[in-house]
């Protein structure tokens, strides 16, 4: 058996498999109006980007001094970005290329992300990556969400892996340390160009510097397909 024959690979959602990142912003940008907070620029939002949604917004209170309680803004959070997710989200051409050659290939596969179930069920099932991707981890069903491994190890275990031999595929910083602390080799997409010298991504076996413009399914299966035979 070679390592190939063991291999998972558990996918971030947003800003690696769809470029979802836009969708959040005004999502958030709405939510925030709501609360009197009128000027949250796309630079602000990019501080949070890989971080999930409730740990985002009890950043939020702290830094706005918003006086609703989490589950109160996370819920108003969700519908915009619900309202916005159904008609707007784009998957990563190349990504999507991936996801179907790893199933060709019968690589058992998972999403592990920081955004609510539903919303990861939404986008899944909208854009037709739920044909391929049916093991799925949200951040509010573990203790602690991303740089924290447990949504990686929690998808580990549903899909009966060594963490050993999973590879996780992300885009953001928080992602790679989550990776890197739950034991799985990572390839690293960065979706904010200017993180890419961040030393969690250090960590990755491989680093595309120039994000989703670099990144080929073919190159990553070829670097999947030459670490397992390297063992």
């Amino acid at each position: 058996m070679s390592a190939l024959d063991t291999l998972s690979v558990v996918f971030d959602l947003d800003g690696t498999l769809v470029d979802s990142e836009p969708n959040y912003y005004e999502a958030g940008r709405r939510t925030l109006v709501e609360y009197g907070v009128p000027d949250f620029s796309w630079k602000e939002h990019e501080r949070y980007v890989g971080i999930s949604t409730r740990e985002t917004i009890a950043d939020w209170r702290r830094r706005y001094r918003l006086s609703a309680s989490v589950d109160e803004l996370v819920a108003v959070k969700n519908h915009h970005y619900l309202e916005l997710a159904r008609t707007k989200t784009t998957v990563f051409p190349e990504m999507r290329a991936f996801v179907e050659r790893l199933a060709d290939e019968g690589v058992p596969m998972a999403v592990a992300s920081g955004s609510s179930a539903e919303a990861i069920d939404l986008i899944l099932a909208g854009t037709g990556l739920d044909a391929h991707l049916r093991t799925v981890v949200s951040a509010d069903e573990v203790a602690h969400g991303k740089p924290a491994p447990d949504v990686f190890l929690e998808a580990a275990r549903r899909l009966g892996a060594d963490p050993a031999d999973c590879v996780v595929v992300e885009d953001a910083a928080p992602g790679a340390a989550a990776a890197h602390a739950a034991g799985m080799r990572c390839i690293a997409v960065p979706y904010v160009a200017a993180q890419a010298d961040a030393p969690e991504f250090a960590t990755a076996g491989l680093l595309l510097r120039g994000g989703q413009p670099e990144f080929t399914a073919r190159a990553a299966w070829e670097w999947l397909t030459g670490t397992a035979r390297r063992g």
